[in-house]
């Protein structure tokens, strides 16, 4: 089984400079490439000098996260992708427990590894800790992480699971799956387009697992940070596009309860002080109105499956019933 290891950049020379050196180290078994965005920095230049033996992938554009995904893994002759952050850092072995899952289990299209905090290496990494899944209005958490409460790594998570949705920060799938699923929606530029694949995927019968015997370190927000409004727009526009497009029974319903929760939120923020995030969010409803009628005709192509989540309403879990860790929902 031929494995590439696949990192898009775009002007990431400090994070090159510090992550790829344990790529390299404990990659062996695989094919390394960088997949540049059209980088106006010398990351292309230090990549070709001090490792002469990674490919390197030129995108004509800066086309975000999906675009550049799909121009460069038409140039990658392998059996399995792992699409992996310029801001992770991976471990003695990492890719041992991935290949033996996808051997065992021929079923399985797409794996998450464990993700840890590289910054606070004890506890899990936002986004996608042990595996994502998504409520019934939409909301994207994780084992090991739901809103902004995340736990320690106990151990608790290092098994096999099933799960619905993996981190894009490393992402794992096979080449056919990815080109059977024509890759990543490029409406999405950046943020939640992971998940997208991953329903599209479920939707198609694959199946999504996490492997928690294989461990890697993310930074997370190295190139968007979580307070950026810009984050905040892609998230909540690409929320609303990937329910439209894969979330079956009434739409109407659930997407209008979403854009009520949708407004909650934005009302908290002001009332947090960050004016910017409401106009964020209202920017992304206004976006989504836009690509909607787009959003139905590609609905109208893709399979819905009647059960796609696995707690109802996990804002109603966290908030009202204070339940804030995974293992008590």
């Amino acid at each position: 089984m031929k494995i590439a290891v696949v990192i898009l950049n775009w002007n990431g020379k400090a994070l090159l400079e510090q992550f790829l050196p344990s790529v390299v180290k404990y990659s062996r078994e695989a094919d390394i490439y960088i997949a540049d965005n059209a980088s106006t920095d010398d990351s292309i230049t230090f990549i070709s000098y001090t490792y002469p033996q990674i490919k390197i992938i030129q995108n004509a554009e800066n086309g975000g996260y999906a675009k550049g995904y799909n121009d460069a893994l038409q140039h990658v002759d392998a059996d399995v992708y792992c699409l992996l952050n310029s801001d992770v850092a991976v471990t003695k072995n990492w890719l041992s427990p991935i290949m033996e899952a996808y051997r065992n289990y021929p079923e399985t299209a797409i794996i998450q590894p464990k993700i840890l905090d590289f910054k606070n290496q004890t506890y899990f990494e936002y986004a996608g800790a042990a595996g994502g899944f998504i409520d019934k209005y939409g909301y994207p958490y994780c084992r090991g992480r739901i809103f902004d409460t995340i736990e320690e790594d106990h151990g608790q998570y290092n098994d096999i699971a099933k799960i619905f949705w993996a981190s894009g920060a490393c992402l794992f799938i096979r080449s056919s799956v990815f080109k059977t699923l024509r890759g990543f929606d490029e409406f999405f530029f950046a943020h939640m387009e992971e998940i997208d694949l991953c329903w599209r995927a479920k939707n198609l019968n694959y199946q999504n697992i996490y492997v928690g015997t294989s461990t890697v370190y993310h930074v997370g927000g190295a190139t968007l940070n979580n307070t950026s409004p810009k984050k905040t727009y892609l998230n909540f526009r690409n929320n609303l596009f990937i329910l439209v497009k894969n979330a079956p029974g009434h739409l109407f319903t659930l997407v209008f309860t979403r854009l009520v929760l949708d407004g909650v939120a934005g009302l908290k923020f002001v009332f947090n002080f960050k004016p910017k995030h409401t106009l964020a969010i209202l920017r992304a409803h206004f976006a989504f109105y836009k690509h909607l009628n787009a959003l139905l005709n590609q609905r109208k192509t893709l399979q819905q499956k009647s059960i796609y989540y696995s707690e109802k309403s996990i804002v109603w879990s966290y908030f009202v019933k204070k339940r804030r860790y995974f293992n008590s929902l």
